[in-house]
Formats: C-alpha cells, sequence, structure tokens
C-alpha cells in the first residue's frame, strides 16, 4: 500500500515529521512541508494530507495536534504582519540606517539608546524577520559594526534580549503605523465629502457658491 492509505498515524516517524512541518510551514504549505518528512515527494505529502484531516476523528490527541498546528500557524502570520509592518516603516526613509526615528511616545526605556535601536531594526530588516536564526544573526551583526565598537552594553546582549528588545521596537512602530493609517483615512474621507481633491477650504467653498452670478450663470469677479 501507498504511504498515504495507511492509518492516518502510519509510520511514527512520519507521522510525527508531518505535524511538525505543520506547524513549522503552515498546513497549506506543501513544498515545505515534503521538504520535511524524509523520503516523501510533495504529491505523497499532499494524498497524505487528505487523508489525515478525513481520518483525524480517529485520533485520540487531535486536540493536541490541532492547538500545535494552530499555534505554529498564528506565529507564520505574526512573521508576515511584522514584515508587513517593517517594510511600511523603511518605505518612509530614502536612508533609513541614518533617518529612521522611533516614535516611542512614554516606551523609550532607560537602556538602549536611538542609534542603537535604529540599528536593531535595520539590520533586522536586511537580515528578514522570517529567518529562523535571524537574532543570532543580529547578534553577530552587533558585534561587528565598527560604530559599536566601544559599546559593551549593546554588544555583550544575548540573542534573546535583542529579540525582546525587536519584539518592543517592532510594537511601536505598528502603532505609529496604525495611527498613520487612521489618519489618511480621515483624511479621505474628509476629501471625499467636500466633493474634491481638498486643496479647497471649506471658507473658500462657501463664497464661491455665493459670489453673485451675471445673467450668462458665470460668477462675477469682484
Amino acid at each position: 500500500k501507498q504511504w498515504y492509505q495507511r492509518r492516518v498515524r502510519g509510520n511514527k516517524r512520519d507521522f510525527n515529521q508531518f505535524v511538525k512541518a505543520c506547524e513549522k510551514w503552515g498546513r497549506d504549505d506543501i513544498e515545505n512541508i515534503a521538504s520535511d518528512v524524509e523520503g516523501k515527494t510533495p504529491e505523497e505529502v499532499k494524498a497524505y494530507m487528505t487523508v489525515f484531516w478525513e481520518r483525524s476523528s480517529e485520533l485520540q490527541d487531535l486536540e493536541k495536534i490541532n492547538m500545535q498546528i494552530e499555534r505554529g500557524e498564528a506565529k507564520i502570520e505574526r512573521r508576515h504582519n511584522t514584515r508587513r509592518a517593517l517594510e511600511a516603516k523603511m518605505a518612509r526613509y530614502r536612508a533609513p540606517f541614518h533617518q529612521l526615528k522611533i516614535q516611542y511616545g512614554t516606551n523609550k526605556g532607560k537602556h538602549y539608546n536611538e542609534e542603537e535601536d535604529r540599528f536593531l531594526v535595520c539590520m533586522l530588516y536586511q537580515l528578514g524577520i522570517d529567518k529562523e536564526n535571524v537574532y543570532d544573526e543580529l547578534r553577530t551583526e552587533v558585534r561587528a559594526a565598527p560604530q559599536f565598537r566601544f559599546d559593551w552594553f549593546l554588544k555583550s546582549r544575548t540573542a534573546m534580549e535583542l529579540q525582546r528588545r525587536c519584539n518592543t521596537l517592532i510594537t511601536l512602530i505598528e502603532r505609529e503605523n496604525l495611527e498613520l493609517e487612521e489618519r489618511e483615512g480621515k483624511r479621505k474621507t474628509l476629501v471625499k465629502k467636500q466633493g474634491g481633491s481638498g486643496n479647497s477650504t471649506p471658507t473658500q467653498k462657501r463664497k464661491a457658491d455665493i459670489a453673485p452670478k451675471n445673467p450668462s450663470g458665470k460668477k462675477i469677479k469682484k
């Protein structure tokens, strides 16, 4: 019998690899799931996946498996949202490594300065937030950056500490992006209500509406 025609659990190793791959890549990413299930083609994995979900009710630990996969998919979605937030932030600057500013509000903190934060955000974006060991690579870049050669505080941070700081900065960036989107939405709504490009003020529009007209229907200039 084919691999995917066996019982839902089938080979224990294959089953565990399949579940972990679904958690890592999301249940729809057949190509990457297949790369993590040893010796199986994408076609075999796709066929097995169909049988797996059709007969998943036979699994006693189905709830646990579902939670495991959904937890992984939530992390994937979070990374995608983070990447989009960083892309939107970077797009507002011609030279982010020199110009980027963080809107701290009351959340600046006492340990990291603005130059350090700017470098962390820009380098995280450059390395790629989707990388599995991106914060280890970020730590390496921090230690190699000449501007921080005497910055013992930043150079001594662990990958986990840098990740926590980046998470804080990403939250601030997402908040800033949301505020800008809301502001832009209000501006577009106002322009739509004014019925034009938004260049004329409400006062100018009222004056134009009440200006005297000659018999031909044209407004008379004063």
